[in-house]
């Protein structure tokens, strides 16, 4: 948990721009996986972290604006809970850490909001992605599960968004933190990774690195031989001599920021050269996408800049033709690249995407491009001091995408279809880094994990009986 100050504060700053009424945040519940007494490992709500720190489940908390009153409503446990989890602090105690002075039991919470509802105050709450809160609402405020949606509060997604968007030194910490991890978990990839190995065997390493240091995965693994495939979680390929492997993983840091890094690594401790050829590609497109990044700086046309420079590289091989702004413009490369080039990074590892990506990546002027490729970029807007984001480019050639497009010819007058059927059974190469955009630039965060060409090879021959 962070300094009380700090909550008091996001929460005060959280009231002044919403204005008026009563905001509500609930707090997540417990999982069972297959009966109540066997859970998935408990994971709070970010947005609730971030204003009230308290990691626990069964909470909901009331910020009244007009009255300029915090409530945490929840109940204490009982000696019955006491016996299997053991003493805990009181519900009042750890709030105390949070700055809120007032408890409630959750009897209470309906009578304050049915009381708001007949004084026609508006309760603000932001959009729900577990059913269990989406019911929880329903019995608040009597909304249809099927319309909560469309009741949730423009005005605090865009607050809540104002805020998280931009990290401060101790969130930074946080992230570095998490990066810590990572540096373990890819490195250890990197020297494991051989002829003969399960991919599965390498994802429980990592996993075992994450445990042993008290923190727990950002998001699922991605980490195969088929990194054509872009959210890849099925581990159960033997590596071979010859093949290079997606390892796109993260960690939490003890307070839930994420890390997100991706390396490509060559199974047999060595590139081919057909293997470098490619890499050089992405490695130049990342590194100049990182150089790019500063404040007032769209990302979209850092992603742009990332295509033309992919281009560039796939027509020196042959696979692409004609002019390059052309080959762009028809959205030829995307072919190749079919995602976006990178994503807010936070609290969650595409922060705050469960209260809506088109608030966190795009503005009231700057709109998302339904174009194939272009509408997978989760981030376009303007970027700001302080916002923390990863730069991921890569190139995926994947079969049944060349098949549909050699079969329509589309953009065959930039695409030579001969050329690329030469690459069909490549994979895909991603790289991957986290930046935090500072005052005149960038500065990428983390220990520095091997990523040029001699790096990798250095760290992978290195994991070579």
């Amino acid at each position: 948990m962070f300094a009380e100050k700090v909550y008091v504060e996001r929460r005060k700053r959280l009231r002044e721009q919403v204005g008026s009424g009563i905001i509500l945040f609930l707090s997540n519940e417990e999982s069972p996986m297959n009966y109540p007494d066997n859970q998935y490992p408990f994971r709070q709500d970010s947005s609730f972290l971030y204003f009230f720190g308290l990691d626990f489940p069964g909470l909901a908390a009331v910020i009244d604006v007009d009255e300029d009153k915090e409530v945490v409503s929840g109940n204490d446990l009982t000696v019955d809970d006491i016996i299997w989890m053991g003493p805990q602090p009181s519900l009042g105690e750890k709030c105390q850490k949070t700055g809120i002075s007032e408890t409630a039991t959750l009897d209470r919470l309906q009578v304050v909001l049915k009381k708001a509802a007949e004084q026609d105050r508006r309760v603000h709450f932001l959009p729900q992605y577990r059913a269990e809160n989406t019911l929880k609402i329903e019995r608040l405020l009597g909304i249809h599960p099927t319309v909560i949606q469309d009741h949730v509060s423009e005005t605090l997604i865009r607050a809540v968004v104002a805020q998280r968007s931009s990290k401060n030194k101790a969130e930074i910490e946080q992230i570095e933190s998490a990066l810590e991890i990572s540096y373990e978990m890819q490195t250890m990839a990197m020297k494991m990774s051989k002829p003969g190995i399960y991919e599965r065997e390498v994802v429980g390493a990592m996993e075992g690195i994450v445990l042993s240091r008290g923190s727990r995965l950002s998001f699922p693994t991605i980490f195969s031989i088929h990194g054509e495939t872009l959210h890849n979680h099925y581990y159960g390929n033997q590596m071979k001599q010859g093949d290079i492997a997606v390892n796109d993983s993260g960690a939490e840091s003890a307070l839930h920021y994420a890390s997100d890094i991706t390396r490509t690594i060559p199974v047999s401790g060595k590139f081919s050269q057909r293997q470098k050829e490619i890499y050089t590609i992405v490695l130049n497109a990342e590194e100049k996408a990182i150089e790019a990044v500063k404040p007032g700086v769209e990302f979209r046309n850092v992603h742009n800049l990332a295509y033309k420079i992919l281009a560039s590289g796939l027509k020196d091989l042959g696979l692409i033709k004609g002019n390059i702004e052309e080959a762009v413009g028809a959205g030829a490369v995307t072919l190749f690249f079919q995602c976006g080039l990178g994503h807010m990074i936070g609290l969650d590892t595409h922060d705050m995407e469960d209260i809506g990506e088109d608030y966190v990546g795009y503005t009231d002027t700057i709109k998302r491009n339904p174009e194939f490729g272009w509408k997978s970029l989760r981030l376009g807007r303007e970027l700001e001091q302080g916002f923390v984001i990863t730069v991921e480019p890569g190139l995926y050639f994947i079969p049944e995408l060349i098949n549909r497009w050699k079969t329509e010819k589309k953009c065959s007058d930039f695409i030579d279809y001969g050329m690329v059927e030469k690459y069909r059974d490549f994979g895909g190469v991603r790289i991957e880094d986290d930046v935090l955009v500072v005052e005149n630039g960038h500065k990428v965060l983390g220990k520095k994990i091997p990523k040029t060409i001699d790096e990798v090879e250095a760290m992978s021959s290195g994991g070579l009986d």
